[in-house]
């Protein structure tokens, strides 16, 4: 099958494109496919984060790409569109993740060949943090799109309330299972200053509002002196609301900060270092963190939002805290500790991983794609 594959790739940085990567190596194994990527993903101004860009000595998959789409310049839209339509792809895939993309790569499958499928991996469908282009943005999307790969129940429903004939396939999030493997945790603890002795919480990823760390700080300021805290992960947006309740908590010392974008290889560090990853989000749809998580065996305390518990077991492969509230978050890092065997959550993880494979997630793909095929585009 010949593949135009649109989206983020290398030099962007992330967990977008580390997705696409792991995807697009898997796809090339037997197809011919090819990278189309970003000449400007976001302008700088809109972009909460330090750099869009692989820096010196990050690792990243250097993905060979064409760069054509520029997602503020609409000359770029036709040029891309144009590109990718004079290739003849049996299938153009996109990931959407937020609607500000909606434009430029609604225009760009708007001008494809009527024999071109094209679907799209969607991430959300309704975003967290709510703009005023949302519907316009969504619309122009969803309709130039033949068919959908959703990977939780939750941006399902979010799709068939938009768009309620449309064709999908619902495929679990694929591991991330290029980070390497787990180190011992007293290595791990003493290369991160931490102590060998408490009870180690991991926050593990970009930190936005809708994530919630606000509610496990101060859930971890009611604990004793026991647990110690890590926040791994590049701030997006204003810091100060949290170093405030850092500030003021009575466990400070007790609160590691590794504030910055955490390279591939530095990953293993803080996951062999924790004995569980908390998710305390406010609103959600699936999580790219609980499938690293899950490559490293790490059981997950996790709020009830959105898709979260749809591959997060309570009591099998960690816990479910009722709602995004302080005292039931404490209360469940509390139990995390009382379990007999937590050896056998990890278990019980291994055996979820066999499903959640990028061999059986091409395969799902790639079967859905002939089926948009033979249906002529039926939508």
């Amino acid at each position: 099958m010949k593949i135009s594959f649109l989206s983020t790739f290398y030099p962007f940085r992330g967990g977008i494109a580390q997705f696409n990567a792991l995807l697009y190596r898997q796809l090339e194994m037997d197809n011919e496919i090819e990278a189309i990527t970003f000449k400007r993903q976001y302008p700088n101004f809109l972009f909460p984060g330090e750099t869009q860009y692989v820096q010196p000595g990050d690792v990243a998959d250097e993905i060979k790409s064409v760069a054509l789409l520029d997602t503020v310049n609409p000359f770029t839209w036709t040029k891309t569109g144009k590109y990718i339509r004079n290739t003849k792809p049996d299938v153009v895939l996109t990931k959407y993740w937020m609607t500000f993309f909606g434009p430029s790569l609604g225009w760009v499958l708007k001008k494809q060949n009527k024999n071109t499928v094209r679907i799209s991996i969607l991430d959300n469908v309704i975003p967290h943090e709510k703009r005023f282009f949302d519907g316009f943005a969504n619309r122009l999307f969803l309709k130039n799109n033949d068919g959908f790969v959703v990977m939780s129940d939750a941006v399902l429903s979010d799709l068939l309330q938009l768009k309620p004939t449309a064709k999908y396939i619902r495929v679990n999030h694929p591991l991330y299972n290029h980070f390497g493997e787990k180190i011992d945790a007293n290595d791990a603890k003493k290369k991160l200053g931490l102590s060998q002795e408490k009870k180690t919480l991991l926050f593990f990823g970009f930190i936005r509002a809708y994530k919630g760390l606000d509610l496990l700080l101060e859930a971890f300021s009611q604990l004793d002196d026991s647990y110690q805290l890590i926040v791994a992960g590049e701030i997006y947006g204003d810091f100060s609301s949290y170093q405030k309740i850092i500030d003021e908590s009575p466990n400070q010392s007790n609160i590691h900060l590794f504030n910055h974008y955490i390279q591939d290889d530095e990953v293993p560090l803080y996951y062999s270092a924790a004995d569980v990853c908390v998710l305390p989000y406010k609103s959600a749809t699936q999580s790219g963190i609980t499938s690293i998580s899950y490559h490293f065996e790490l059981p997950i305390i996790a709020t009830d939002v959105g898709g979260l518990k749809e591959t997060i077991y309570h009591q099998k492969t960690g816990l479910i805290v009722d709602c995004p509230e302080v005292p039931l978050l404490k209360e469940a890092i509390e139990n995390f500790y009382l379990v007999e065997d937590r050896n056998a959550m990890k278990e019980n993880i291994r055996e979820e991983n066999k499903q959640n494979s990028w061999p059986n997630f091409s395969a799902k793909l790639l079967e859905f794609a002939g089926s948009l095929k033979r249906n002529e585009h039926v939508k």
